[in-house]
């Protein structure tokens, strides 16, 4: 090939490999008997199992999702260390909170792994709520501060809908998500 046939041979994979090509995905999304919604990436099909996502209750998809990750074991090793706070503890609440999404953001604002509220995350002083490391020393530093001042039921309901609805309802608040949640991240931590 010629050094003119070269250059173009050459122009000509360029421009193939910089031209956008088209990608597609398909979610299929349908409500199960129980009225949640499922999201996959097939058809539905009425043998189907599926699985809940994080605390949501009403969300499901028919890929399991882990239970438990150990990516972050060393900070929540650390941190809860440091503040007295059992780490099987942190992890069930992380888990509870957002399956160990680093990125999940609740439609109330929640953010990261442990779902700091906003204001929350400036108590603490942390400049980016979806940094691992941050969130989660931010996040056990506020499970300690609700651990102190309440048994460990009202703290994690503390920890799901705020120390105010715990004092107003004087316990656990009637809202269905937050007594699932205490009894999920309990039945997480005790045999």
């Amino acid at each position: 090939m010629t050094s003119r046939g070269t250059r173009a041979a050459l122009v000509a994979l360029a421009v193939a490999l910089a031209t956008p090509c088209v990608a597609q995905a398909q979610i299929y999304s349908w409500r199960d008997g129980t009225g949640s919604l499922v999201l996959s990436d097939h058809p539905k099909d009425s043998s189907q199992r599926s699985y809940a996502v994080g605390t949501t209750g009403d969300i499901r998809t028919t890929r399991p999702v882990g239970k438990r990750t150990t990516v972050y074991d060393s900070i929540i090793d650390q941190h809860a260390a440091i503040h007295n706070v059992r780490p099987d503890l942190v992890r069930a609440v992380i888990h509870a909170e957002s399956a160990f999404n680093p990125m999940a953001r609740s439609v109330k604002g929640a953010m990261g792994l442990m779902q700091l509220m906003p204001e929350t995350a400036r108590r603490y002083a942390v400049a980016d709520p979806y940094e691992p490391r941050s969130n989660i020393e931010a996040g056990i530093k506020h499970l300690k501060s609700l651990l102190d001042r309440f048994e460990l039921p009202l703290a994690l309901a503390a920890y799901n809908a705020g120390e105010g609805a715990v004092l107003r309802f004087g316990g656990i608040p009637p809202f269905p998500e937050t007594q699932t949640y205490v009894r999920r991240v309990l039945s997480s931590i005790l045999p």
